[in-house]
C-alpha cells in the first residue's frame, strides 16, 4: 500500500498544482473521481490491464467513457499515465488529490473505527474534539470494525489515535511482559 501512495503522490501533486493554478480544484476533483470509479470497474480494469490491448485501444477507451468532462489536460493526463504504465494508480491519486484539496481548505479527514455504530450526538462530540486538538476542520469517515471489541480508533493522517479495549488489553498484555 505505501508503495502504491509513494507512486501516485507525484502524479497527485502535479495535478494538484496544476488545478490550483488553473483555479479548476472541483473540476479535477470531479474528473479525478470519475476516472478512479472507471478503473475500478471491473470490465474496463479488464481492459486495461490486459496486455492484447494497445495503448492506443485503452486511451480511446478512457477517453470515450470519459466523454465530455475530459479536457485536454486530462487527456493528457491519461496519456502520461498509459505511457508510464500507471493508469491502474488512478483511484490512488484521486485520494491522494483530494487529501491536498482538503489540506488546502483546512480541512483533515479522519477515519474513526468503533466497535458499534455512534451516534449524531458521539460524532459531533468527536467532531468537535478533534477539530480543537488540531485546530482545523475534521471531516468523519466511521467505518465499523467489530474486532476492536469496544472504543474507537482514530486516524488522521499519521497520527493514530486507539482509544480501543483491544489496543489497551494488547498495552496492558505489553507492559507485563517487559
Amino acid at each position: 500500500m505505501a508503495e502504491l501512495i509513494t507512486v501516485a503522490r507525484p502524479y497527485a501533486e502535479a495535478v494538484f498544482s496544476l488545478a490550483t493554478e488553473q483555479k479548476r480544484l472541483g473540476d479535477w476533483s470531479e474528473s479525478l473521481a470519475w476516472l478512479a470509479a472507471m478503473v475500478n470497474n471491473p470490465d474496463v480494469a479488464e481492459v486495461v490491464t490486459n496486455p492484447k490491448h494497445t495503448a492506443q485501444e485503452v486511451e480511446a477507451l478512457m477517453l470515450d467513457v470519459l466523454g465530455e468532462r475530459g479536457n485536454d489536460d486530462v487527456k493528457r493526463l491519461i496519456a502520461a499515465l498509459i505511457e508510464n504504465n500507471r493508469l491502474t494508480l488512478l483511484p490512488e491519486i484521486a485520494q491522494q488529490f483530494e487529501l491536498l484539496k482538503a489540506k488546502a481548505d483546512g480541512v483533515l479527514d479522519a477515519v474513526v473505527e468503533s466497535a458499534f455504530p455512534l451516534t449524531d450526538e458521539q460524532k459531533s462530540e468527536l467532531t468537535a474534539t478533534l477539530s480543537k486538538k488540531y485546530g482545523k476542520s475534521v471531516r468523519l469517515d466511521v467505518r465499523e470494525n467489530s474486532d476492536l471489541i469496544g472504543g474507537v480508533r482514530v486516524l488522521i493522517g499519521d497520527d493514530v489515535i486507539d482509544a480501543t479495549v483491544r489496543g489497551k488489553l494488547h498495552a496492558m498484555a505489553a507492559s507485563l511482559k517487559n
